[in-house]
């Protein structure tokens, strides 16, 4: 069984400060870390998503959207959160840059060289997907329920994720939902890779 490890959105415009900062969005930073940390001492790949809108896009309230303008391309928002120790290895997707969609879901992110993370998947032979990130309530929500309808295992990190929690219990109906549908909750101390 190969796994992988996918780091959802830990952008600065989703943490504190930031323009659509989810409530101690940056206090998962370092449990995600030692994550990053364990993947890379095995030799897994590790994958992370960010979104990355175009300036006029749908997504944002100012063209009809449900959100503040947040993680535009090549703005500091959009970047990874500082202190978050990606290695350079690191596999980036991006996703949001179509100004039609929401795309919360990193399933069909890309690379660069515009190869979606699904594919990824498929050529590196992963079955086993580690998630956190950010948020809970969305962008991981969609993720790993994208994963799950197309038969990866998913491994979801429960000290890894924050939820922006709109209603107050908005994260554990996510958490919920998630593991109803196949995802296995850990914390790093369960972590057997």
């Amino acid at each position: 069984m190969k796994k992988a490890l996918l780091i959802i959105d830990l952008q600065n415009d989703f943490c504190p400060g930031g323009a659509l900062a989810v409530p101690e969005g940056d206090q998962i930073v370092p449990v995600l870390n030692k994550y990053i940390q364990e993947f890379q001492r095995k030799g897994y790949p590790i994958f992370a998503s960010r979104d990355w809108h175009p300036r006029e896009t749908t997504h944002f309230k100012e063209h009809g959207g449900q959100w503040p303008v947040h993680c535009v391309q090549n703005t500091p928002g959009a970047q990874f959160h500082p202190a978050l120790k990606l290695p350079p290895e690191t596999i980036v997707v991006s996703k949001g840059m179509d100004p039609r969609e929401d795309s919360y879901s990193a399933f069909l992110a890309q690379t660069e060289e515009g190869v979606c993370l699904k594919d990824l998947l498929k050529k590196e032979q992963i079955t086993e997907i580690y998630v956190g990130g950010l948020a809970t309530d969305y962008c991981v929500k969609f993720t790993v329920l994208d994963l799950l309808t197309q038969g990866w295992q998913v491994k979801l990190l429960l000290d890894g994720i924050q939820a922006v929690n709109l209603q107050p219990d908005d994260g554990q109906k996510a958490i919920a939902e998630m593991q109803a549908k196949g995802a296995v909750g850990i914390r790093f101390e369960q972590l057997e890779i």
